[in-house]
């Protein structure tokens, strides 16, 4: 059934409030953490009250899922971008260009956020939520690129390539002034030369 234009506007301007609402949460985790911000203090960052925050979220764990999710798909999108005859794990790596640029662009307060997801114990639901539903959107294309090994190897794949991503972030999150870049190679290229070892 096709959305009218009425309700096609309202979903804008609802995308844009959560989108804002999203921002100035970021912002004052990063400055103050997950657990010590306030669903007040976001509300008011973002020009509203608190009941109307929750008009648009259920809780600040949402703010962090959603946020992951969005990471997640543009991941997806651009590895189903790639070359299709492209293999699986150079095109992997290659779509994870779209999170690397991010954090290299922005290292300080991305690298801030990461030990935030990190180290916090309220995170971890989010973060294990996040690695699920990656692994679900990346598995079925992955599988696209290794024919004849179905979608269980396409989900493997993609895991292995998660599990670098986040080793990767660990290390880039204790070694301040180093290019993400660099972590991520080492991991995905060690992970290959293991696989072929």
């Amino acid at each position: 059934m096709t959305s009218s234009p009425s309700t096609s506007l309202r979903d804008v301007a609802r995308n844009a409030v959560r989108d804002e609402v999203m921002r100035a949460a970021w912002e004052l985790f990063a400055v103050h953490g997950f657990e010590a911000t306030t669903v007040e203090q976001i509300a008011e960052a973002a020009g509203m009250s608190r009941r109307t925050f929750f008009r648009y979220f259920n809780g600040k764990d949402e703010l962090i899922l959603d946020k992951l999710l969005e990471v997640g798909d543009r991941v997806a999108a651009a590895l189903a971008a790639r070359p299709p005859k492209e293999a699986a794990w150079p095109a992997l790596r290659a779509a994870l260009d779209v999170v690397v640029l991010a954090q290299d662009q922005a290292p300080e307060p991305s690298r801030r956020l990461g030990q935030l997801l990190r180290d916090e114990p309220s995170t971890r639901g989010s973060m294990e939520e996040r690695r699920r539903r990656w692994t679900d959107a990346l598995g079925p294309l992955v599988a696209e690129r290794l024919p004849g090994h179905g979608e269980a190897a396409g989900r493997a794949v993609a895991g292995a390539a998660l599990a670098c991503y986040d080793a990767a972030t660990d290390a880039w999150i204790d070694a301040p002034g180093t290019a993400f870049a660099r972590h991520l190679d080492t991991a995905m290229d060690a992970l290959a030369h293991a696989a072929l070892a």
